[in-house]
């Protein structure tokens, strides 16, 4: 098999973490220059996915797919689409951002760190990439373990129960998935005589509609619903997001949360067509609740980071909400959504990471008046809550907007509720930033603080140049989108229909 782009984008950052392990240990600087050098790299390597993906074809681009265990029909079968497109180059753009957050904050392990941040970006792009059901799972699970690390090793106090927390959580998800992959595995060769984990072969098979097909989505969506996180799935997260280093936080919240709503736009609506349909009035419902339970949770958070893990909650109920609506701009939207999620609650963990290195404390009752101490601070900070709120003309409004005008189509009095989470949000993240921002300085430790540091600077704009570009520029980006999201519901629709006949 030849090398393809995606193979190599892929596999980059694992080549770079074995260049790590070989280096001295000593050199915390050049390990770290080193690991974000790997990381640009990578991100550069995935550009040409984005200027030769071509918008028109709806199908998997930069396709590879080659023998791996034959005997158990699983291959190594890779590629993008409109779907997973935008992920890939979310996780390559975040992932060089986290290590260059981390420059300071992280001086014990150095080396280790930046080998599990380097294999953890491989794991991510593995499952963005993988179309084989066999191959999906090991990335799915070879990501857990980097991750795990990065919380438990260079977390917070709690940084071991967090840890634990989120592998137990994750795992037995992974465990339902793994027997429904079996099951499809199973009943696609007795069906059709031929024993594949090859995705695009088993979603061109008709599942018959009934319990089996219902066990199967339940087990599938359980994992999804556990990464998301879904109402009542979400308790995991607080504390993994607060115990976690600030590069840890941005990566979670980024990309990993987006890899459960990933599944079920991949495999979950694709294969049990039916059964998405039959569930989706009830996801759509914990959607809703979702949206509402993390703004009001969010409102009464004392811990700036806890706020912002809550606003999570809310935000990928929205995407959940796009996503069943099983509409064209309900789907787009939600997509968009992700992105959107990754780069504005991502920059909401950088300054809250900034802000805690300045003073140790996440409390917001330990701040106030920084306005006339760390403008330039206080002004980005202004404009990523902005984002986080969906004001017009940032990248949260578009993708909120599409949710919405899909889930109007569906129920309009669940859409006058999610609705009411955008002024929810305005809420908590205005008076929140009144509390930290505004007002006289309470504390004089306040007024020895440091604005933005060069470094700080390159790590932020990137970042605020994409949440302004999508606000301005949406169809720039969603128009790659459209194509796949269309193939994708016609092909629910039709599948749907079969499935009942029989």
């Amino acid at each position: 098999m030849t090398v393809g782009l995606v193979t190599v984008v892929t596999f980059l950052p694992a080549a770079g973490a074995v260049a790590v392990a070989l280096l001295p240990r000593h050199r915390a600087d050049r390990l770290k220059g080193v690991g974000l050098a790997v990381a640009l790299l990578t991100f550069a390597a995935s550009l040409p996915l984005w200027f030769g993906f071509d918008p028109a074809l709806p199908g998997i681009q930069f396709e590879e797919l080659a023998r791996w265990m034959p005997t158990l029909g699983a291959g190594y079968h890779v590629g993008v689409d409109g779907i997973s497109l935008l992920l890939v180059l979310l996780t390559t753009f975040l992932t060089p951002i986290a290590l260059a957050s981390a420059w300071h904050a992280i001086e014990d392990r150095t080396k280790e760190f930046v080998i599990t941040m380097l294999l953890l970006e491989t794991g991510m792009l593995g499952v963005f990439v993988a179309l084989d059901l066999f191959l999906f799972f090991v990335f799915w699970e070879a990501m857990l373990i980097p991750m795990y690390f990065v919380i438990g090793v260079w977390g917070g106090a709690n940084r071991v129960y967090a840890a634990v927390k989120f592998v137990l959580y994750t795992m037995v998800g992974s465990a339902l998935m793994l027997v429904a992959i079996l099951a499809l595995y199973v009943q696609h060769g007795a069906a059709t005589g031929a024993y594949t984990f090859d995705l695009p072969t088993i979603a061109r098979w008709v599942i018959p509609a009934g319990p089996g097909q219902t066990l199967m989505f339940l087990a599938f969506a359980l994992a999804f619903a556990i990464k998301v996180p879904l109402f009542p799935f979400h308790t995991w997260l607080p504390d993994a997001h607060v115990e976690a280093p600030t590069a840890g936080s941005v990566i979670l919240a980024g990309v990993l949360l987006k890899m459960g709503t990933y599944g079920f736009l991949r495999f979950c609506l694709p294969l049990f067509p039916e059964a998405s349909l039959a569930f989706a009035p009830l996801v759509f419902a914990l959607a809703v609740i979702g949206i509402l339970y993390g703004a009001w949770v969010s409102t009464v958070q004392p811990d700036l980071k806890k706020l912002v893990a809550y606003s999570s909650v809310a935000h990928l109920g929205f995407v959940m909400l796009g996503l069943f609506t099983l509409t064209t701009q309900g789907l787009v939207g939600g997509l968009i959504q992700m992105v959107n999620h990754g780069l504005s609650t991502g920059a909401l963990f950088l300054m809250v990471g900034m802000i805690y290195e300045r003073r140790h404390t996440r409390l917001i009752a330990d701040f106030g008046g920084l306005w006339a101490v760390i403008p330039a601070f206080s002004a980005l900070f202004l404009v990523v809550v902005l984002s986080s709120l969906a004001l017009p003309g940032l990248n949260g409004f578009v993708g909120e907007f599409l949710v919405l005008l899909g889930a109007f189509q569906v129920s309009r009095p669940l859409a006058v509720l999610a609705t009411s989470g955008i002024i929810f949000a305005a809420v908590y993240l205005l008076w929140m930033y009144q509390r930290v921002i505004f007002g006289p300085l309470r504390h004089e430790a306040n007024r020895r603080l440091a604005d933005l540091t060069p470094r700080e600077w390159a790590v932020l704009v990137p970042v605020l140049v994409f949440i302004v570009w999508i606000g301005v520029s949406p169809s720039t980006f969603t128009r790659r989108t459209e194509a796949s999201i269309a193939a994708l519901l016609a092909q629910v629709e039709s599948k749907a229909r079969v499935a009942l006949v029989r």
